[in-house]
């Protein structure tokens, strides 16, 4: 159960919020979270979500215990390529998180998790599915559509 205790872990650890500085805070807030196999196959998707629910009630707690005035956003994601669960907070709403592609907030993190501990080669791809894409022509390539990133959110800010 070393995922539940990672993810707890997150809560305590340092925590910048400076609007003026996205950088500063994506460098200092955003954890990458693994998981082994045995893990994946005892933790229940229920047992991920509570803990992260816990985590961002914690963080809740501590910018308000900061004074922060504005808009936070505690988030997680699955990073498919990484293998890992991923989570940061940031002073921005939850249509304005610091990705570079498209992604869907939502307020249902089972999805999220539900993917991750699914996963049963985390971080790997297939050689077949690298060929597939190798074969590709430029004009079908630029045709792909990549599926948005499904994102749990968390208002933690003290404006909504």
């Amino acid at each position: 159960m070393v995922l539940l205790t990672w993810i707890a872990e997150v809560a305590a650890e340092p925590l910048v919020l400076e609007p003026a500085d996205r950088r500063v805070e994506w460098e200092t807030n955003t954890w990458s979270l693994g998981a082994a196999d045995e893990d994946r196959s005892s933790l229940s998707v229920t047992e991920v979500v509570d803990a992260f629910e816990w985590t961002a009630a914690a963080v809740r707690e501590r910018i308000r215990d900061l004074g922060f005035p504005g808009v936070a956003t505690f988030y997680v994601w699955h990073d498919e390529q990484a293998g890992q669960l991923r989570c940061s907070t940031g002073s921005v709403p939850p249509d304005a998180l610091p990705f570079t592609g498209a992604y869907v907030a939502s307020e249902d993190l089972r999805p999220v998790v539900e993917g991750f501990l699914a996963d049963d080669e985390p971080g790997f791809i297939p050689w077949s599915d690298l060929d597939d894409a190798q074969g590709l022509s430029e004009q079908a390539e630029t045709e792909l559509e990549i599926a948005p990133l499904d994102v749990w959110v968390s208002s933690v800010g003290a404006s909504h």
